[in-house]
């Protein structure tokens, strides 16, 4: 896509998180215990001493660094030495926060098909630019702005479709016909898609797979169920493989739609205490029999939500156990919104009250249970990676996909592949018995 991050993107970040990798967390250690008051009080020894240390680092250091630079790795050094979860986010790394949190990104709307150095067109997204200038299935990018698409890495293909405040882009785009025509576009705010797979898995067993959780992932949900339902679903797979997290406050509403009431999950901080109750009014799928789909990098509001279906007794977990994440974190912005901390503010508990954070001493190694165990080969789990990492294309763009995929005589869009964990949910949805299943693997 132009604009939205992938999954492998995303669990890079979290594995960084996790360990504090990075020269400028490195300097950061040496800086971030002075940083706490740098902006406080003149007179503040803490003030001076970081002043002092700067001023060694910028005569001596290998090579010349900026005031800026040691600046943000003082805070993130201060900040990240906390615990594995607490960040520090710089100037150059407020939007890719902005857009994990409010699930939007600025961009034409376009999901760039495999290879995607060949910069052919898989889909576009409803409502956007590229659906409007008309854009289409199987369309290559030639020229943008005068530049040539074949010279430019994919990244830079991006930055140059989801530039803000510029007027129309041209571009030059060669149709699956090899006819070459140019259109005028600009760019907009769009939804950047957290429910990347919508289908059916069985004839009546819908199927929804979340990448993470945004500001605007409930609605996404809500649109992608009720499509299915209009087709004649009457249960539901929930998959949360490779879900690291992400807006909470998503996370429960989706809860709340299998739950008319109770406790959905709490937090604890040192002074307040926040619950999250199920609300009658938004339990619109209450009754729906439901599977849900975890694994090893399940985490945070993924578990959550799983942990609380499951607790409540009205879904069935499948899969292997979750990552163990139960720190809730606070995202603040300072100085105009040029920077951003997101900081551990409180412990998650489920509704028996247990805590899922692996880093609690006497906790387990993992966060949650699946009600039915099922490992997936290593083999198998590389291709259902993959695949989640993927966007599956809407229903209306499938007649062109299949029209090209007739023309180039290969498949252009990936495909379900053999899922274990997934065959295992649907049984369970059809009331074979586990220690079947179990036997079987």
């Amino acid at each position: 896509m132009d604009g939205p991050d992938d999954g492998a993107r995303r669990r890079a970040q979290h594995r960084r998180d996790a360990l504090h990798l990075g020269v400028g967390v490195a300097l950061g250690t040496a800086l971030g215990l002075l940083g706490a008051r740098i902006l406080a009080r003149a007179e503040d020894p803490d003030a001076a001493a970081y002043r002092e240390i700067r001023s060694f680092v910028e005569r001596t250091y290998v090579r010349e660094v900026g005031r800026g630079e040691l600046l943000d790795s003082a805070l993130a050094g201060m900040v990240e030495q906390l615990d594995p979860y607490s960040r520090y986010y710089g100037p150059q790394e407020v939007a890719a926060i902005e857009r994990e949190t409010s699930g939007h990104y600025q961009g034409i709307g376009v999901v760039f098909a495999q290879p995607t150095s060949e910069a052919r067109v898989l889909f576009t997204l409803e409502g956007s630019p590229a659906r409007k200038a008309g854009l289409r299935v199987g369309d290559q990018f030639v020229r943008v702005g005068g530049a040539n698409a074949a010279d430019m890495a994919l990244s830079e293909l991006r930055q140059r479709l989801g530039e803000r405040d510029r007027g129309p882009l041209e571009l030059e785009l060669r149709g699956r016909d090899g006819t070459l025509r140019t259109v005028s576009i600009g760019t907009d705010a769009l939804v950047d898609p957290t429910v990347r797979h919508a289908r059916f898995a069985a004839p009546d067993v819908g199927y929804l797979a979340i990448s993470a959780f945004s500001g605007e992932t409930a609605a996404e949900f809500d649109a992608a169920v009720a499509d299915l339902r209009e087709q004649g679903a009457r249960a539901l797979v929930l998959d949360l493989r490779g879900n690291l997290g992400g807006v909470l406050r998503s996370a429960t509403r989706i809860a709340n739609r299998f739950l008319r009431a109770g406790l959905i999950v709490s937090h604890e901080g040192r002074d307040t205490t926040q619950r999250y109750e199920a609300s009658e009014d938004e339990a619109t799928l209450e009754g729906m029999p439901l599977a849900i789909l975890v694994d090893k990098e399940s985490a945070s509001a993924s578990e959550v939500l799983a942990a609380a279906l499951q607790e409540h007794r009205v879904a069935v977990t499948v899969g292997v156990p979750t990552f163990g994440k139960g720190m809730v974190q606070r995202v603040e912005s300072f100085g105009d919104g040029e920077r951003v901390v997101k900081l551990v503010s409180a412990y998650y508990y489920t509704p028996s009250h247990r805590n899922l954070e692996r880093t609690v001493e006497g906790s387990w190694e993992h966060g949650l249970e699946p009600d039915l165990m099922v490992k997936l080969a290593p083999e198998e789990e590389e291709l259902v990676r993959k695949f989640l990492a993927s966007y599956s294309p809407p229903r209306a763009a499938l007649a062109e996909l299949a029209a090209w995929e007739a023309e180039v005589g290969r498949e252009v869009y990936p495909r379900p592949p053999a899922d274990p964990q997934l065959d295992a949910a649907l049984a369970l949805l059809r009331g074979e018995h586990p220690c079947a299943l179990e036997d079987a693997r």
